[in-house]
């Protein structure tokens, strides 16, 4: 057995596993791969997107030792940045609107992130104002996770990278709709390989909570997505993730967050429309901060959820 010994935290960034799903009800002819972003550092995806957005700074001359990092989050960036930022020696200041699920809070002041509480009402607008507005007060650096273009650029230099290394030819990338940058920069490097691939994107109903993702129709579209770029978008009720996440533990033995039983049920109904052809679902989080929900012991309610669910073509 051989193994790696890294000499740094960064180090252990991406290169995440792509897993053959095999217990699923899709076609035949249809593989489904979870691409696991719950195994990076901080536990999410989002430790790609912030090392690749210190870099880009570092790069750029706008990052200076020791000066205070910024960012507007739900939850993931948040803790990526409070553990990656710190170990490279900068204070980490984060405003969180009051209504994430509890481990949030914690696992941020655990790795040693200030937080300023916003209120939900003023959504991500308001976060990002409020962020934006400290930084300039304080010279910080806000990294800016929605409209700055080392985010999705992060995702094609890296995620992308990974998936046509380990499999060759993806013809279906699902992912859920955050900032846009991991659908943005995946889809356009898997589109470059084959310009035949579908980008489908999972994003919650209007008034659903589905932690990490967000609605568009509820007026934020974060400047870097471009819906140009998208084959499809499935909105995905808080019931059908949950209940998808579930399953996923029950079939798989995969433990996965919230966003990622919105993946798996988003993708699911876009295989339903297949006969053949490879498809790649990325989980952006494992479940270990969402236990407290009860999501794999209370089951929901019966009801035909699923029919409510909306598929989008452009």
């Amino acid at each position: 057995m051989s193994g790696h010994v890294y000499h740094s935290l960064t180090a252990l960034v991406g290169n995440t596993p792509l897993v053959e799903l095999r217990h699923l009800d899709v076609p035949d002819g249809v593989r489904v791969y979870a691409k696991l972003e719950g195994q990076n550092p901080s536990g999410s995806v989002k430790d790609r997107v912030v090392v690749g957005l210190l870099a880009a700074a570092a790069r750029e001359g706008r990052l200076r030792p020791g000066m205070p990092l910024v960012e507007a989050t739900t939850g993931n960036t948040g803790i990526a940045l409070a553990l990656l930022g710190r170990r490279l020696g900068h204070p980490v200041h984060v405003f969180v609107p009051r209504n994430v699920f509890p481990a949030i809070p914690r696992l941020l002041r655990s790795f040693g992130a200030q937080i300023t509480w916003v209120d939900p009402s003023e959504g991500m607008h308001g976060a990002i104002a409020w962020a934006r507005a400290w930084a300039a007060e304080r010279d910080g650096l806000m990294l800016d996770q929605f409209g700055n273009e080392a985010n999705p650029r992060a995702h094609y230099e890296t995620t992308a990278a990974e998936i046509l290394r380990d499999l060759g030819r993806v013809d279906v990338f699902v992912a859920g709709l955050g900032t846009g940058g991991t659908i943005m920069g995946v889809g356009r490097r898997l589109k470059e390989a084959s310009p035949g691939a579908k980008v489908v994107a999972v994003e919650p109903h209007p008034g659903s909570q589905v932690q990490g993702l967000r609605s568009l129709e509820e007026g934020f579209v974060p400047p870097i997505l471009d819906l140009g770029l998208l084959d499809g978008k499935i909105l995905v009720r808080s019931a059908s993730a949950f209940r998808a996440a579930r399953e996923l533990t029950r079939r798989e033995g995969l433990f996965g967050g919230v966003s990622s039983g919105a993946v798996l049920h988003g993708t699911l109904r876009w295989c339903r429309r297949m006969r053949r052809g490879t498809v790649v679902a990325l989980f952006a989080d494992a479940g270990w901060k969402y236990l407290e929900t009860g999501l794999w012991t209370t089951e929901a309610p019966d009801g035909d959820e699923e029919a409510l669910d909306d598929l989008f073509w452009w």
